[in-house]
């Protein structure tokens, strides 16, 4: 790959975009990320795939506008940006976009797509489509309708103006905002431990909150399904066992919850 940097390491996979002169969404880069991210479709060691960008200005500008017309090849590659956003999507791993500079149009499509987004001072995002006559073509109306409702989506899509990494986060565009200074320390914190789990864990939780968000009672439905089959397991019946022996359900728990899960690890390690 020639626009894509990926590091591997102990369940976290690094991909560092670099598309110069701007890191514009061309077919040959939504091409690469196409590959890589159907490449994880099997893959049960990596548990988090990071997406950050090269470029001291830009996350990624936006959709390729020489791809934006009527000929074949261009609406050709404008339905591949749209199935980068579904694979994205359909990840089992969690992705995460670390944005420290300008998502705009399909940039900002690509952060919404992730499971996770952290925003820095330097971030900016929007979904200015309106301006070059057209809507949006990778989600990002659905996702600023289901994510700030009617009133906020329809001016933010009409104004089409950035917002900051603060006002992302408020409008539920982005995760958090982290200042640049701790990005590097808070993304160790965060996911170092989810780097730790299974990568069915991550597929449990992903498929509840998806059922849920569609529909509250097939939400509950599975999340009833997944707790009964869980309980049945060895491994959580030796965790709890492990849990209660370190101080589980006694006054330990009350200001070292995590020394008991600390202990517990410790004992079912040996």
């Amino acid at each position: 790959m020639s626009k894509l940097s990926i590091n591997h390491d102990n369940g976290i996979a690094t991909v560092t975009i670099n598309n110069p002169p701007v890191n514009v969404l061309t077919i040959d880069l939504i091409n690469e990320i196409n590959a890589f991210v159907l490449s994880l479709t099997d893959d049960r060691e990596t548990k988090v795939v990071v997406f950050k960008s090269l470029h001291a200005q830009f996350f990624l500008a936006h959709l390729d506008l020489n791809v934006i017309n009527g000929t074949q090849g261009g609406q050709a590659a404008s339905i591949e940006f749209n199935h980068m956003i579904a694979n994205i999507k359909a990840m089992k791993q969690v992705s995460v976009a670390v944005v420290d500079g300008v998502a705009r149009g399909g940039g900002n499509e690509f952060v919404m797509a992730c499971d996770l987004a952290y925003g820095t001072e330097s971030s900016a995002f929007a979904q200015p489509e309106i301006h070059v006559n057209i809507p949006t073509g990778g989600q990002g109306a659905v996702q600023f309708a289901r994510r700030m409702g009617k009133n906020k989506a329809l001016q933010a899509l009409l104004m089409g103006n950035d917002f900051t990494a603060q006002q992302a986060e408020a409008l539920n565009i982005i995760t958090q905002y982290v200042p640049k200074a701790e990005m590097e320390s808070f993304l160790a914190q965060v996911l170092g431990v989810i780097s730790q789990l299974e990568i069915r864990d991550i597929v449990m939780y992903k498929e509840i909150i998806e059922a849920s968000i569609k529909d509250e009672n097939a939400g509950s439905e599975l999340e009833l399904r997944y707790f009964l089959d869980r309980a049945k397991e060895e491994k959580t019946q030796a965790i709890i066992s492990a849990f209660l022996k370190h101080g589980g359900q006694t006054e330990r728990e009350a200001k070292d919850i995590q020394g008991i899960f600390v202990d517990t690890a410790a004992d079912l390690a040996k």
